[in-house]
């Protein structure tokens, strides 16, 4: 038996809240300070407001608008950039590092542009009320440009590492290095299915030196029995302590393999997995190699927007984009599943962090400090479960919150723990400033109200400097955003599937901040059946008041126009009409649509043999599950009897039954269902389903352009709805006598 020293326990000193609770606690006081004493027409505050009110109103030189006969002459900058990134963008499709560091200096610039413009020209400092809100407006507004920023700065130094494990997987083949691996998978109450699947994937991988292993946290007789029925090794513990944490550290001290593999008990590798990972190892400073997490079902939010077919998984920007900038920086992120790490290492940093319930994130972040190096091998050699419901979605998203900002609280801190560089401690603010993010998008949602109905006025801007300042900032990094993270999400897209979580995260980070271990860890829950839709009322209350209440700033503000608003009106106009949009789809999105099925129908493209008795047919075979399949077939079979299924490729027969026929004019298609299976049967399939190397192949996002589109077309999608049900209601009726 191996022992180690596990992490210890989050201290309860005040010490660690004066590092974080303490900070949000003085932003705000300072807010309110500032406050109090301009109302209390306090001299120094006076004075102070006094002088930078004198600098907004004259600003530097160099912040002057050049003065044109037409206000829309100071477009040309923007035109003129925006020429230069889409002819870098067509002469380079996928970034390559010099396209990309032209493309992102561009963006840079005009960043540092941007920043001088609001502070030293937008700022309305002219009253109390006004400036309290401009200030703030400006503290969140660069809260976000920061974030941005940083990733950009980072994006000059991006890490492809397939070729290198090109180089190191020719030892793994040629058996010249074959190191011992064990393959944890920890489980808490998933259902038996998933678990079934996710182990014959791990035992099917071409590796003949691995262990897998089931962590079956809540000791059930029937997860044991599986594993026995299974061929694989069963781990449980008498206490639960410190959750997928203390589960993965109690399988340490019980297992032998000189490297760890860890799977989430949703996640199924492809065969070449460890031939892919395995020999970074021969690299003595690598501890730990991460993968990117696929999914086989599309998130809950594309499902209910009926774009499951046209959007990427809403976590591809962070495994296309965020882990290549991270590797770059030396600060690849250990995201729970589908990595392998180096045993030595791991019990060297005491094994799997205990003290947050982001283990995952704060091991690597241990590693790193210790001086081992941590690498993003960006090809999809796992998939997995997402969130089956708009409800998981969140429960997800508020563990990855809640764990990520923890870390402000105890020894791993990203930003005090010794032994990291300064490029691997602004990488990790990135990834923190991201939940931050949250707040200022709150904030950016309630502006336009304040301004209708408060008459609030946080920017003092005209409309030539819009065109000469603002556009080429939003513009450009609108036009660069996609091609940048690899088509894996539009910004407008991004909009859509932030507003949702905007409150329970918000929720969350004041949470953490005050108490930041008053919640476990909670599992997200899979293998959900529904049998009808349904609607998340609590996720959407917030987001119908703000809908409202943006509606009818909209309708005010289109009532008050006159000729001394214009400025201001035309641009809370446009952001009113933003919002709504955004809002409107969003909303949209929390209708849960029926799930009637466990088993997900994954796209395949086989040919075929089907046999009754009356002979046999060929067709294609467009759709497969772990209980049917779907075929289309050019001639009609007799489906009465028992069919024998046939997959000549794969050398696999299956029985099955008719449950479901549908005849066009150019072929009929029939969706089957397996009889019984055997064990072996079994395996084949799972093997076809999910195993096959490069099969997770990846969606590219659409642009800007047609995303907009996708989302006015699911705006009028209801009307049309209406319109038809009212025209069928009226060709219905009777007619009159």
């Amino acid at each position: 038996m191996q022992i180690f020293k596990p992490i210890a326990e989050p201290s309860n000193s005040i010490l660690p809240l004066r590092t974080a609770t303490l900070v949000l606690l003085g932003i705000i006081g300072f807010f309110g300070a500032i406050a109090t004493a301009w109302f209390l027409e306090e001299r120094t505050i006076s004075e102070l407001f006094e002088r930078l009110y004198f600098w907004q109103e004259n600003p530097p030189f160099w912040l002057a608008v050049p003065e044109f006969s037409n206000p829309y002459f100071l477009l040309f900058p923007t035109i003129i950039l925006f020429s230069i990134v889409y002819t870098i963008m067509k002469l380079s499709p996928q970034p390559k590092p010099w396209s990309r560091t032209i493309v992102v200096c561009i963006l840079l610039a005009l960043t540092l542009r941007y920043i001088l413009w609001r502070l030293f020209s937008t700022l309305n400092l002219s009253n109390p009320l006004d400036g309290i809100f401009s200030l703030a407006l400006l503290f969140l507004e660069m809260m976000v440009v920061a974030g941005g920023t940083i990733q950009l700065y980072l994006m000059l130094d991006i890490k492809d590492r397939r070729r290198e494990a090109d180089r190191y997987s020719q030892a793994v083949q040629d058996g010249t290095y074959f190191p011992s691996v064990d393959i944890l998978i920890p489980t808490y109450n998933e259902p038996e299915f998933v678990l079934r699947r996710t182990i014959i994937g791990c035992q099917a991988i071409d590796y003949s030196n691995k262990k897998v292993y089931l962590l079956d946290d809540t000791k059930r007789p029937e997860i044991r029995k599986l594993a026995k029925e299974l061929g694989c090794y069963y781990i449980s513990r008498v206490k639960n302590h410190f959750a997928k944490a203390g589960n993965l550290n109690n399988a340490i001290q019980k297992t032998k393999g000189e490297l760890i593999a860890v799977f989430d008990a949703d996640f199924i590798p492809a065969k070449n997995f460890l031939t892919r990972t395995v020999g970074f190892f021969q690299n003595n400073k690598i501890a730990l190699v991460q993968t990117p997490q696929s999914f086989y079902n599309s998130d809950p939010i594309a499902i209910n927007l009926g774009l499951e077919k046209i959007l990427p998984s809403e976590e591809e920007i962070f495994y296309r984009q965020v882990q290549l900038i991270k590797d770059g920086a030396g600060s690849v992120v250990c995201s729970g599943t589908s990595f392998i790490v180096k045993r030595s290492a791991l019990l060297e940093v005491g094994g799997f962090v205990t003290d947050s319930i982001s283990e995952d994130y704060y091991t690597g972040i241990r590693l790193s400090a210790k001086g081992y190096e941590l690498v993003y091998l960006n090809e999809n050699l796992s998939a997995g479960l997402a969130a089956e419901s708009m409800a998981a979605h969140i429960v997800q998203r508020i563990r990855w919150a809640r764990g990520t900002l923890q870390g402000l609280f105890i020894d791993s801190n990203p930003f005090t723990i010794p032994g990291l560089s300064l490029r691997q401690r602004l990488a990790h603010l990135e990834g923190f400033l991201t939940w931050f993010a949250i707040i200022p998008r709150l904030f950016f949602l309630m502006l336009p109200i304040l301004y209708t109905f408060f008459s609030i006025e946080p920017l003092v801007v005209s409309m030539q400097e819009m065109l000469y300042f603002f556009v080429p900032y939003y513009f450009l990094q609108l036009t660069a955003f996609s091609w940048l993270n690899l088509r894996s999400r539009s910004l407008i897209f991004s909009d859509v599937y932030a507003i949702p979580s905007c409150f329970p995260l918000f929720i969350t980070i004041i949470k953490v901040m005050l108490n930041p271990f008053g919640q476990g860890f909670r599992v997200t829950p899979k293998g959900i059946f529904r049998h009808k839709s349904q609607y998340n009322w609590s996720l959407a209350l917030p987001l119908i008041v703000f809908f409202v209440g943006i509606s009818i700033s909209f309708c005010s503000s289109l009532g008050l126009l006159d000729s001394t608003h214009t400025n201001g009106f035309s641009l809370i106009l446009v952001w009113d009409v933003y919002n709504l949009i955004i809002l409107g789809v969003a909303l949209l999105g929390l209708l849960d649509v029926p799930k009637t099925d466990i088993y997900e129908w994954l796209p395949v493209q086989h040919k075929v043999r089907l046999t009754s008795s009356e002979g046999t047919v060929c067709g294609t075979m467009t759709k497969l599950s772990e209980i049917g399949a779907e075929i289309e077939l050019k001639q009609p079979v007799d489906l009465s009897s028992i069919l024998t299924l046939e997959i000549p490729e794969e050398g696999l027969k299956l029985q099955a039954q008719l449950i479901y026929t549908n005849l066009t004019k150019k072929m009929l298609r029939v969706r089957v269902k397996f009889e019984t299976l055997d064990l072996d049967r079994y395996r084949r399939l799972v093997d076809i389903l999910f195993c096959h190397p490069e099969q997770w192949q990846r969606r590219d996002a659409p642009g800007e352009l047609r995303s907009l589109w996708l989302l006015i077309k699911i705006l009028l999608r209801p009307i049309v709805f209406l319109i038809w049900s009212n025209k069928k209601a009226k060709v219905l009726l009777p007619k009159s006598t």
